[in-house]
């Protein structure tokens, strides 16, 4: 019994600190910027949701795998925004044939050396060139060839955007002046003005495509 009181009245104080701490930064302190955020920035705290008519159709901050020939493509990614379809089995299959491996982020890291990275910007190239027929190899802009780190960019640049107004234009049937105002529309400038480059969100764009085609 005495053994037992020393140990308590030893450790006591850093049994005590340890509970505290738990309880301020495991609790107190995300339950606090948790409320904070709530009230101040309550769409972003909530993931920045989209919504079309009551239902979420995705997220300002994730982006989307579109296929549709009068939607804007995003960049490259590896692991297809993790998007997928299911066949009659219920397997899931991501949108080249591949098995979904499950809701992720990242990239294959490929060296500009590796093989496997030339031979899929090569044929990501081919692929955009004979879907846009008046666009040079060399004109392509590279962010539309190279995939983000988190394979989930949710944004293009001002010129990946532009260069597929033609071809959207042909496919949905919007003049050219009504695309380049949609984009004008979803473009963010540079943070203050002079941090990073002018993005445009793929997913705004294509939801103001689908309105003005009147799909929704």
């Amino acid at each position: 019994m005495t053994k037992f009181k020393n140990f308590l009245h030893n450790y006591k104080p850093a049994l005590t600190v340890t509970l505290m701490l738990m309880l301020i930064c495991g609790l107190g302190f995300p339950l606090l910027l948790t409320g904070i955020s709530q009230v101040i920035f309550p769409s972003q705290a909530d993931g920045s949701i989209i919504m079309v008519n009551g239902k979420a159709i995705g997220s300002e901050i994730v982006g989307q795998e579109f296929t549709q020939p009068y939607f804007m493509k995003g960049r490259p990614s590896a692991v297809h925004y993790n998007t997928y379809t299911l066949d009659a089995d219920g397997n899931a299959f991501y949108s080249d044939g591949s098995e979904f491996s499950g809701p992720a982020s990242g990239s294959q890291n490929l060296g500009p050396s590796n093989p496997a990275l030339q031979e899929r910007v090569k044929n990501d190239i081919d692929a955009f060139l004979e879907s846009h027929p008046d666009v040079k190899a060399e004109d392509i802009p590279t962010d539309l060839m190279t995939a983000s780190g988190s394979g989930l960019d949710p944004h293009v640049s001002v010129d990946s955007a532009l260069i597929q107004l033609p071809e959207i234009s042909k496919a949905s049937g919007l003049s050219m002046d009504v695309l380049q105002q949609i984009v004008s529309d979803n473009t963010t400038g540079k943070l203050l003005g002079i941090f990073g480059e002018e993005v445009v969100n793929v997913l705004s764009v294509n939801l103001d495509i689908a309105e003005a085609m009147g799909l929704i």
